[in-house]
């Protein structure tokens, strides 16, 4: 017997990683084949439950596709305090509630290092790369991703 799935929570972060002259981590996401789909982003995950504080969701999902912990020395986690609210691509509505529509996004910046290791996911990504921040947002998939690109002069 199988376990169903639970649907997914349309609350989640964007965690912009840089270091302070302003490189940009991106990477390109796994298909369901983990194949290369020359989609590039930040790091974005769900909340795994509705009163998962916002913070703690990015912090985990920052650990969780990088491997970088935001506590390491010299790693400074904000909240940007900028909210995204956009439709579903339908290739991903099925994942959650047939009611949802449209998913927040909560903006967060993650300074580093230079030189942090960054240990990807393969389950969810399969190549990254630091660039500098104009030709980051340039690579992003996402146009909010890009915007929150955009402003990181502004945040450091």
């Amino acid at each position: 017997m199988h376990a169903v799935k639970p649907y997914k929570i349309p609350v989640s972060v964007l965690v912009v990683i840089y270091t302070a002259d302003l490189q940009v981590l991106l990477m390109e996401r796994a298909n369901k084949f983990t194949q290369p789909s020359g989609l590039w982003q930040s790091v974005t995950g769900s909340l795994d439950a509705v009163d998962e504080p916002i913070e703690l969701a990015a912090r985990r999902e920052v650990l969780e596709e990088t491997g970088i912990h935001s506590h390491w020395p010299g790693c400074v986690l904000k909240d940007w305090r900028i909210q995204n609210t956009y439709a579903l691509l339908p290739a991903w509505m099925h994942r959650y509630a047939p009611e949802v529509t449209h998913n927040t996004e909560h903006v967060f910046g993650l300074q580093v290092p230079v030189g942090t290791p960054v240990m990807l996911s393969a389950r969810e990504h399969v190549a990254c790369q630091w660039l500098p921040y104009r030709e980051a947002a340039e690579r992003c998939f996402s146009a909010s991703n890009a915007q929150a690109v955009l402003m990181l002069p502004g945040f450091t």
